[in-house]
């Protein structure tokens, strides 16, 4: 799925894309200032959150709590390597299937996150807009096969 959207509009592509997703693990990519943060802003508002929603750029992960369950947001910018996210115990909140997992700068921690994630890439069209592209990759053990059988006709 992708979305052009004007940064005024933030709120009804959060709506959307939480429509869309099939998983509770979001990987948040684009360049410094192009509105990840933004973004997660706008989703925890749209999960029911009245939380304040503030970058975890120093603290490496913020709590939020909302209707849909609890959130943990992630911004791995400033961790060295995968060990160190291992030391802070990044790993216990990977396999917890309660809670929601909202990740920027992902690619430092690759090789520690589950197969099943939704990608979000953001691309800064100019001061006011932004391309947002969805990705998704579902383990094939999360569908029925059935399910799998009747998509993949």
């Amino acid at each position: 799925m992708e979305w052009t959207y004007q940064l005024d509009a933030i709120e009804t592509v959060a709506e959307a894309l939480l429509e869309g997703l099939t998983t509770r693990t979001l990987i948040f990519k684009g360049d410094l200032g192009a509105g990840k943060t933004t973004l997660i802003k706008a989703l925890v508002k749209a999960m029911g959150s009245d939380d304040e929603v503030t970058s975890p750029t120093f603290s490496i992960v913020n709590e939020y709590e909302s209707p849909k369950g609890k959130l943990f947001h992630f911004d791995m910018y400033r961790i060295d390597d995968e060990m160190e996210a291992l030391n802070f115990g990044f790993e216990d909140y990977l396999y917890d299937d309660n809670v929601w997992l909202f990740i920027e700068w992902p690619d430092r921690v690759e090789n520690l996150l589950p197969e099943a994630v939704s990608e979000i890439s953001i691309t800064i069209k100019d001061n006011n807009s932004r391309t947002l592209k969805l990705s998704q990759n579902e383990l094939l053990t999360q569908k029925p096969t059935m399910e799998h059988c009747k998509n993949n006709k």
